[in-house]
């Protein structure tokens, strides 16, 4: 009888283990890239409208965990469906003015970002007196090193304990003991007639759903090589990453809510030191620069990753190169790659030159802004177009997909008014 048990649980432990281990086999493009959705601009984002708006921006951020979710589910399928990458997709279908045209805006896009990245990451250096002039070339040469791997699921590993460390924020609501009952009554508060609440709204709604996101995890499952049987399980990795990376922006709002937004304080939220600074009052400068500097950069160090990879690949595949990064360095991959380190460089040296951005910063939050139209757009034509009917949306979800992605276009559009001052 000890025996038979000892059997029956050995069976057990060994299913248990081939079913985690083939968990673990898909798991990454989803999480890796909503660790990066929540980088430095977007918690600058998430902390401002906490500051400014308190629990009323709460709301806003949960009505978005079914849209990111949606839009990022859709690549899982395209991707794993078509094995092929956006860029690639989108040039099949739709012609080469089209790819070259999303493949060109990602581009320019994907630097600005960049520039966020490296802006967040000596910010935080700064916190602690590092110069940036050490902060950003040491980030510069491993985020280099971590492409050359000759793996994409390496790479992604070290992505995503990177980007983990941004739940050392999480450290913050011990401090801060939010009242529930205000939090309540701020998730009934939808004050739609203030422009600048709308404003902020639509720049969460642009802080959260990328047009990168898009390129880079639809490539991360072609170069992750999933097949068909890891749909279902690719789409529970994407679910958990959209509920962890909208769970950290909430918890930014909630916390600037509680403490700046509470004691109305119209401290100005604009840099990584700002937000350390206006916090340091409620839970100790100390507590403050460590919560914040370690979360920041983690989303800093995987988004600039990510980013980069998302725009090596889109231009890439548009151009018909070899683009993965399973393939070692040599002639046929050097492209992939130059362009991947191009995009760190430039980035890093217009940081550390102090480059006039402002005029470039307005430039990319207007393209991006229009982008997400074009992004979501073409995303859901391919799905209709480049799928097999089995794999395609149907029924209500298919019609509540579209019109969710149409509410979001519509943000996007919206964004580029008050952000080149014509409302």
């Amino acid at each position: 009888m000890k025996e038979a048990t000892t059997v029956t649980n050995s069976t057990l432990d060994t299913d248990l283990k081939e079913k985690v281990g083939r968990w673990l086999k898909v798991w990454g493009p989803g999480l890796i890239v909503m660790l990066a959705d929540t980088d430095a601009g977007c918690l600058i984002t998430a902390a401002q409208s906490g500051a400014q708006w308190g629990y009323a921006m709460v709301l806003p951020q949960l009505l978005l965990i079914p849209i990111l979710y949606m839009a990022q589910e859709m690549t899982v399928r395209l991707g794993i469906v078509t094995g092929k990458g956006h860029g690639a997709l989108i040039r099949e279908n739709f012609g080469k003015f089209w790819a070259w045209v999303s493949a060109g805006t990602l581009a320019v896009s994907a630097v600005g970002a960049l520039l966020t990245e490296f802006v967040g990451i000596a910010g935080v250096g700064e916190l602690f007196g590092i110069s940036k002039w050490i902060t950003i070339p040491i980030a510069t040469v491993l985020l280099i090193a971590v492409a050359f791997t000759g793996s994409y699921r390496r790479t992604e590993k070290i992505g995503v304990l990177v980007g983990l460390a941004e739940l050392a924020f999480i450290g913050a609501i011990f401090f801060i003991h939010p009242n529930l009952s205000e939090m309540a009554n701020g998730l009934m508060t939808i004050p739609w007639k203030h422009s600048s609440y709308i404003y902020l709204v639509a720049a969460n709604v642009g802080a959260v759903i990328m047009p990168w996101m898009i390129f880079y995890q639809q490539s991360a499952v072609v170069d992750k090589r999933l097949n068909m049987a890891a749909i279902k399980k690719a789409k529970h990795d994407t679910l958990i990453g959209t509920f962890l990376t909208q769970g950290i922006m909430i918890l930014f709002v909630v916390v600037f809510a509680a403490t700046i937004g509470r004691a109305g304080s119209h401290a100005s939220l604009s840099s990584v030191g700002d937000l350390a600074s206006a916090l340091g009052p409620f839970i100790g400068s100390d507590t403050a620069k460590i919560l914040i500097g370690v979360s920041i950069m983690g989303g800093a160090l995987v988004a600039a990753l990510v980013v980069a990879l998302a725009g090596t690949w889109g231009i890439t595949e548009v151009l018909g190169w070899k683009h993965s990064l399973n393939e070692k360095f040599d002639r046929k991959s050097a492209g992939f790659y130059i362009i991947y380190i191009l995009a760190h460089v430039i980035g890093a040296v217009l940081v550390l030159a102090n480059v006039e951005m402002v005029q470039m910063a307005v430039f990319v939050q207007v393209l991006n802004a229009l982008m997400l139209p074009i992004v979501l757009g073409l995303l859901l034509m391919l799905e209709a177009k480049a799928l097999p009917k089995k794999y395609r949306m149907h029924g209500w979800y298919k019609y509540t997909v579209t019109s969710l992605c149409l509410v979001v276009m519509a943000f996007g559009v919206y964004m580029v008014g008050p952000t080149v001052g014509l409302w």
